[in-house]
């Protein structure tokens, strides 16, 4: 390759990474390597997880996913959201090997090596990509940022906090609360 050359990966490009344990993602044909995530991250995922999951058994609109699975936005942006939904309205973008197209709803729970990866990069492409909302989890300061999207772009609609005794509502769950708290404090 000459210098000043560069080449955009491909989901193509991506499955042939090897399987070593990492999450691999590609941005805008860039790949991002993930290190493992750490134990409070793990736990506010879990909560995060049973929580919404409890609430589908309920109130079956859709499916709740986590990483690891592959998300393919364009052939050159596959990422991996922590949590993602996709209601039954679009659960044909749900294939044997990943998810072909943008989920209702990803989530990111941010980690020191990530931050400004999910704050930053991939809100840019889950909105290009037409994510209806994007919740950034912060462990560390036990916020939650909720992005919806109006029209063509995101807008934040909130910005939450344990110390504010928040409960995480969204228009995608109708009638369910998550209860700030409880979640960031999961073990």
């Amino acid at each position: 390759m000459a210098p000043g050359t560069s080449t955009r990966l491909t989901y193509e490009d991506y499955l042939l990474l090897p399987e070593d344990g990492r999450r691999y993602e590609i941005l805008d044909g860039e790949l991002y390597v993930n290190a493992s995530p750490l134990r409070k991250h793990q736990a506010v995922l879990r909560d995060l997880v049973f929580r919404i999951g409890a609430y589908l058994e309920e109130h079956p609109i859709g499916s709740v996913y986590f990483a690891p699975f592959d998300v393919v936005l364009s052939e050159h942006d596959v990422v991996q959201p922590d949590l993602l939904f996709i209601s039954n309205e679009r659960e044909q973008i749900i294939t044997h090997k990943n998810v072909s197209g943008a989920p209702d709803l990803a989530v990111e729970i941010l980690s020191e090596s990530s931050r400004k990866t999910d704050e930053i990069t991939k809100r840019k492409r889950y909105e290009r990509f037409g994510v209806s909302e994007y919740w950034v989890m912060d462990p560390v300061l036990e916020t939650v940022k909720v992005y919806r999207r109006e029209g063509d772009r995101f807008a934040r609609m909130a910005e939450l906090s344990t110390e504010e005794g928040a409960a995480l509502t969204s228009p995608l769950f109708p009638g369910l609360r998550i209860n700030l708290t409880k979640v960031f404090a999961a073990r």
